[in-house]
């Protein structure tokens, strides 16, 4: 399970959040089979989506963060309820890059330096609130800093790091956010930079066995933050045989059938967990029936309506 802190300076100025990301980063690592510099990508994303939506206040809220890069790691995404769990998934797994020239993992070279980064908050509302910005750096950290100034206009500072072992496995990760709350002077925030600029790359405190809580501590150090609250959240898929029938369902009847006809049996595999769910021919021509029945009975169902447990009339 990871965990995030949720802090404020005593003077309510500054917001700042932790994660101990570790064990969802390496969830998706085990997932995915990612390469080293893919897991460092994914361990990133899915860090600062889980921070984005802890911040929400609905409980069915949910975030999604697609980066498309012009790198050899294709989009990568990551979801997030309002709890902060997530889930997360990249279209290419294994990249093999050289180390940058601070040799460390090239995630800007992975991603690319070319693209953008779509947010897209899903709040119960009618449309979902989509913001999309073009990358700046293609390291995520940096791309979340600037999509909270041009889309949101919140001054933000965002830290994210993913350690990896020379056997892939995930030593740490996490992340901080830190936000500039309204009529903060020049002063303060001078003292803040100071703060960041002194602060160790964020996945080597939590190596060295610094908690969340310390870390909010060390980025606010000298203004008596106050613990707002903390949660535990986990990677975390909601997939289930149910939202695949669904999503099948929304191909159409006709497609349904062709598909029944050329297989005997059709495999569905999550993206996000890698489950497959399996479906024979005749479950294939119940949901084609299944589906022209909601079509005749229901002039006002959407053409991507479900057929899920729905009988002819």
């Amino acid at each position: 399970m990871g965990k995030i802190v949720r802090t404020i300076s005593q003077d309510g100025g500054i917001l700042c959040m932790a994660i101990d990301s570790t064990d969802m980063a390496a969830q998706a690592e085990r997932y995915h089979k990612t390469s080293a510099v893919m897991t460092a990508a994914l361990g990133r994303l899915l860090t600062a989506a889980s921070m984005m939506g802890d911040m929400l206040k609905g409980e069915k809220d949910s975030v999604t963060l697609r980066l498309a890069g012009d790198g050899p790691a294709g989009a990568l995404i990551a979801v997030a309820d309002s709890k902060g769990n997530v889930k997360a998934y990249a279209a290419n797994a294994v990249v093999e890059l050289p180390l940058n020239q601070y040799g460390k993992l090239d995630v800007s070279g992975a991603v690319g330096r070319q693209g953008t980064l779509t947010v897209i908050k899903d709040l119960g509302m009618r449309e979902p609130y989509v913001g999309q910005i073009p990358i700046v750096s293609g390291e995520i950290a940096e791309d979340v800093t600037h999509y909270y100034a041009v889309s949101e206009q919140t001054p933000t500072v965002c830290a994210l790091g993913v350690l990896v072992n020379t056997d892939l496995t995930v030593i740490s990760a996490g992340g901080y956010l830190i936000q500039l709350l309204p009529g903060v002077d020049d002063d303060t925030i001078t003292r803040l930079e100071e703060n960041v600029n002194r602060m160790p790359p964020v996945s080597q405190m939590l190596a060295d066995g610094m908690t969340p809580e310390q870390i909010c501590e060390k980025a606010l150090e000298g203004f008596s933050p106050e613990v707002l609250d903390e949660s535990t959240v986990c990677y975390r898929c909601d997939c289930s045989r149910e939202r695949v029938e669904r999503a099948l369902c929304s191909l159409g009847s006709e497609e349904l059938r062709q598909m029944a006809q050329e297989q005997e049996d059709t495999q569905v595999e999550c993206h996000f967990c890698d489950k497959r769910y399996h479906f024979s021919s005749k479950e294939l021509l119940a949901m084609a029936k299944r589906r022209e029945a909601v079509q005749r009975n229901s002039e006002d169902e959407p053409s991507g309506g479900s057929c899920q447990n729905t009988d002819p009339q």
